[in-house]
């Protein structure tokens, strides 16, 4: 696992206070998104179809403590567009580790070099760089040459600084089961802390629809990979059950409210990857507000082919402190890579099934392109 025991402590315990407090539904992930602005144009990407004015947008320090405060989940991703765009970045980025959260700071590292002397290394701080695949897998996916070895190079410098280093790769339509292993390999022999890996999910907005992967075969390429993995010492930023819901061996619902998303619009309903639902002027508003039941790959359309890490690390969670040894088992064996696969979900009504209540949330952080 790629997550520092000193991390797991933390967030483990505030898991448990929640808990204890009876509450049912809390984050653990902030999605703080200050600006949709960047400096790729990725095929898969539903962020950056926006006009100008709205690109132009950033939130202020000041909102980005408010919305931190107002959270308090114990970690924060901070994803775009582009992070490192923003001017106020350092400063917003100093003032979460002051407040003693765990930052993931999600970059393209195209600006990386130019601007890691602006931050300090610290158990609290986590680049975590984009990565599709290897090079020339990498690049087709942003659209532009040469960016696999920039963020390379970035890698590289960023751990030669000390500096916790992670690695956010998503799959798409064309993957093949030896070319992900060859890159996870690849990834390990880097040094970095751990790798978040996961299918994209299919915007409305993105540029090219054709990119994504969905329903078995998801599942089959999730199988061929963790099949070759067997005896690999890959590092993987997940829970072992979600791993296992890759494969197509769990039948999960998503648990949306457990990494909020606060970006230039409010607080983003129900999701990061939802961007059309409506938005919330405070955390508590979109806690009361969202109408749940009507989320969830049984419930609505736009959610039918979703497997994202955000979503579904929750409700694994969820299930791991429900049936214990079934979680060992899968941290111990792995992912089951034959047999049959769980039944896709069946549509269900809204009102009589809602989403599962979430009384626990992973431990690892959760990212997103």
């Amino acid at each position: 696992m790629g997550v520092p025991l000193r991390q797991q402590l933390t967030v483990g315990s505030y898991l448990v206070r929640q808990k204890l407090k009876g509450v049912k539904k809390y984050p653990l992930v902030l999605m703080l998104e200050p600006l949709f602005r960047c400096n790729l144009a990725c095929a898969g990407c539903g962020k950056i179809d926006y006009p100008d004015d709205i690109l132009d947008k950033r939130l202020s320090f000041e909102e980005c403590m408010q919305a931190v405060d107002e959270c308090n989940a114990p970690m924060v991703s901070i994803p775009g567009g582009e992070p490192l765009i923003h001017k106020e970045m350092p400063q917003i980025v100093a003032g979460i580790i002051a407040r003693r959260k765990y930052v993931y700071l999600c970059t393209n590292a195209l600006l990386l070099k130019k601007r890691i002397d602006d931050y300090a290394p610290s158990p609290y701080l986590t680049f975590s760089i984009h990565l599709d695949g290897m090079q020339d897998r990498h690049d087709a996916s942003v659209c532009q040459e040469g960016v696999f070895e920039r963020a390379v190079e970035a890698i590289t410098l960023a751990l030669a600084k000390g500096f916790r280093v992670t690695v956010n790769c998503t799959l798409f339509q064309g993957e093949n089961a030896q070319e992900v292993a060859d890159f996870l390999d690849y990834a390990m022999d880097l040094g970095v802390e751990g790798v978040t890996i996961a299918p994209g999910f299919s915007y409305e907005r993105a540029p090219q629809q054709d990119v994504f992967i969905k329903g078995k075969d998801v599942k089959d390429l999730f199988r061929g990979i963790f099949k070759i993995g067997k005896n690999r010492k890959w590092k993987l930023n997940h829970s072992s059950l979600y791993l296992d819901f890759l494969a197509g061996n769990q039948n999960y619902e998503c648990t949306p409210w457990g990494n909020p998303t606060r970006n230039v619009f409010g607080w983003q309903k129900p999701c990061y990857l939802l961007a059309d639902e409506g938005n919330a002027a405070t955390f508590q508003e979109l806690l009361e507000s969202t109408p749940w039941e009507k989320y969830g790959n049984s419930n609505n359309p736009k959610c039918a082919s979703c497997m994202a890490h955000c979503g579904y690390e929750a409700t694994a969670v969820e299930d791991m402190l429900k049936n214990p040894l079934k979680a060992f088992l899968r941290s111990i064996q792995g992912p089951k890579t034959e047999g049959d696969m769980v039944p896709e979900p069946a549509p269900q009504n809204p009102v009589e099934k809602p989403l599962p209540t979430l009384s626990g949330i992973p431990i690892r952080v959760e990212m997103a392109d």
